[in-house]
């Protein structure tokens, strides 16, 4: 079994894209969307939900008003400014709480229970290429890599159960740790970058952090085209880094319409100048140690 990490620095490099055309090529894949904050892979390729896991993130305050007497003694001690009153009320805002079990030890009253944040979400199904997992972290909840770890473990449950070769993670932007989980233990991680200042800035933080794991990069530069400058910039980089480049993809209109036709650019346009450069890279990828 292959797990093939495709992280970006930054994001709007293109990295969703280029991960949703490798997993149309050639043989049936796993693809996990690791991008658990901003998950999109389902949009495109609308697979079935065969199976669905809540994730406990953390917990939120609830007051029972049965009991309390609007005191105020837990807003005066929120450091999140979660407690408000409105009309003489108290209330906790949910996106703003952060669980931290204090306004339910203070409470006089003992008005206010913890209960378990459980609107974040695993899936797991099928799409059109073979096998899908992702995860949903629902707004203001933290902990997104222990969703992504999760998803990995689903996804090499799913490979094995299935007999399938290929893990494609599709990872989150930066290099915080949802990024850290996604690449942990991985075959080979491919960074997404684009002809940008900010694009080679953030692709040497993302090297780094790489090269920390262990791993040795590959390097995609998408978009080539809009600054062949700052290009040869990233090709410089790499190579006095010894990273390889695998290839550069030039930007082309069509794979927007591609993703509008709901089609990775593979599908849509076989023929096209990006889907025999990316069948190419995938070929290399897959066959390098």
């Amino acid at each position: 079994m292959k797990q093939i990490a495709v992280i970006s620095g930054k994001g709007g490099t293109g990295k969703s894209s280029i991960s949703a055309a490798f997993a149309t090529l050639n043989n049936e894949v796993v693809i996990a969307d690791c991008d658990v904050d901003a998950a999109n892979l389902y949009l495109l390729f609308s697979p079935s939900e065969e199976e669905e896991q809540v994730y406990i993130g953390g917990y939120k305050a609830v007051i029972d008003y049965t009991f309390c007497s609007g005191c105020g003694f837990c807003a005066d001690y929120c450091r999140f400014d979660a407690i408000l009153f409105q009309n003489n009320r108290v209330i906790i805002d949910e996106i703003s709480c952060d669980g931290c079990y204090l306004c339910s030890r203070i409470c006089p009253e003992k008005a206010i229970r913890m209960i378990p944040n459980d609107k974040s979400k695993l899936y797991s199904g099928s799409f059109r290429n073979g096998r899908i997992v992702y995860g949903r972290l629902a707004p203001g909840e933290e902990n997104s890599g222990k969703l992504v770890n999760m998803v990995r473990e689903k996804a090499r449950q799913v490979a094995e159960k299935y007999c399938l070769e290929t893990i494609i993670l599709d990872g989150p932007p930066g290099i915080g740790c949802p990024v850290i989980s996604t690449i942990t233990g991985v075959d080979k991680v491919i960074i997404i970058t684009e002809p940008t200042i900010s694009g080679l800035h953030d692709l040497e933080r993302a090297a780094e952090i790489v090269l920390k794991s262990g791993r040795k990069p590959s390097v995609i530069i998408n978009k080539w085209n809009l600054n062949p400058e700052i290009t040869d910039q990233i090709r410089c980089w790499c190579g006095n880094n010894s990273i390889r480049v695998e290839g550069l993809l030039p930007f082309d209109k069509e794979m927007v319409n591609a993703m509008v036709h709901c089609k990775t650019i593979t599908e849509f346009d076989k023929d096209n100048e990006i889907s025999r450069e990316l069948n190419r890279i995938w070929k290399n990828i897959l066959n390098s140690n």
